[in-house]
């Protein structure tokens, strides 16, 4: 039977106790009857927040939403692509694109976060999350803006998009854009491509494609293993897709004074003033995803298939299987690896691809810079 794009995803079901956001994370049976996670007409995966159920005021008042944890983990050695119609955005609205390692309590094994942002900003930021000893290198090879380079601090190590159109309205009406995100024992890289600044190896590429990076240029963040030791900060990494509300940790985007100065509502009382009420503010709060691609390279750290050390995940008995879709297949392709030439990595002895589009054939990876970088928020 053919598989969906969500069949490799575990939802986690409780309420958020990572930014204390006003939203439950609901489990698989909720999800679909509420069509929080489906494919569209277009065979895209949309990921949503609940915009249409009327919340009362009340002591605690919490919204549905969704969070998505990758069955598998990716270790150093793998690039992962996304490429995205619309990103939630709005005020209270707090999306989030991440990667951590499952293995230990947070953030012993790290966190990148590589599409992050709150409220109404406009462009994106990417962060890296450690314990001490984990910094950004003075003068990196990159195209955005350092904001903090201490990995270890509540916030991480942040790096802005500079480039417009990188979050909230202007990406959507852009037409969405591709992120890619490169885990390497020399660093970690990320970029961003408005849609009509995609490369064409990317535009063109399918599943089976050769991934050759060498044209894509200076990334937007890049994080060095000279200042910050990749194999020891970053063992194998699961993918994490959610939005939040408001939350409260941090840089959150209920913080007040962040609240008051990226959003003016009534009240600047972020849930007063957007969590109650019939949900219809909510409309531009969804993710909607053509894929996700994610390549292991034959240097990888190892990788794991297994859901067990994830928390709350909805693989109960009695859950609901998803419907199935052909246009939202995820395959898994393992190949032997090929000689490798000039100064390139090729994958994959093992290689995965996530995508919402039937995939088939050897994944490879030639990677020609390697160079690492990474954007937070």
């Amino acid at each position: 039977m053919l598989a969906t794009f969500f069949d490799r995803w575990a939802y986690y079901g409780n309420v958020d106790n990572t930014t204390w956001g006003k939203f439950d994370f609901f489990l698989t049976p909720k999800c679909y009857l509420q069509s929080l996670t489906f494919v569209n007409s277009a065979g895209n995966a949309v990921v949503k927040v609940d915009n249409t159920t009327t919340i009362l005021p009340a002591p605690l008042v919490n919204r549905d939403s969704i969070r998505l944890t990758s069955l598998d983990s990716y270790g150093l050695g793998s690039l992962i692509l996304i490429d995205v119609v619309h990103i939630p955005y709005g005020c209270s609205v707090w999306p989030a694109f991440w990667t951590y390692g499952i293995e230990e309590t947070w953030p012993l094994a790290g966190e990148i976060d590589f599409i992050e942002a709150i409220n109404d900003m406009t462009n994106n930021q990417v962060a890296l999350h450690t314990t001490p000893g984990c910094f950004q290198a003075a003068n990196p090879p990159q195209t955005g803006h350092t904001i903090e380079t201490d990995c270890s601090k509540p916030q991480g190590c942040i790096v802005g998009e500079s480039k417009p159109n990188s979050f909230g309205q202007g990406f959507a009406q852009a037409g969405g854009g591709v992120y890619a995100l490169l885990m390497e024992p020399t660093g970690v890289s990320s970029w961003f491509w408005s849609r009509a600044d995609i490369p064409a190896a990317i535009a063109s590429a399918t599943s089976s494609s050769t991934m050759d990076i060498s044209s894509w240029g200076l990334p937007t963040a890049s994080y060095s293993s000279s200042a910050c030791n990749m194999t020891q900060f970053f063992p194998p990494q699961n993918l994490v897709l959610l939005t939040t509300l408001c939350g409260v940790w941090q840089v959150g985007a209920g913080v007040p004074s962040i609240y008051s100065s990226t959003c003016h509502t009534p009240t600047n009382n972020c849930v007063n003033d957007n969590v109650i009420g019939n949900g219809s503010n909510y409309a531009n709060a969804y993710w909607e995803i053509r894929y996700i691609r994610t390549y292991l390279s034959d240097n990888a750290a190892s990788s794991t298939s297994s859901t067990s050390a994830i928390p709350s995940a909805s693989t109960t008995p009695d859950a609901p299987a998803p419907p199935s879709n052909p246009a939202t297949t995820v395959v898994v392709v393992t190949e032997p690896a090929q000689p490798t030439t000039k100064q390139t990595i090729q994958s994959s002895s093992t290689a995965r691809a996530f995508e919402s589009s039937i995939v088939s054939g050897i994944l490879s990876l030639f990677v020609t810079i390697l160079v690492a970088t990474k954007v937070s928020f």
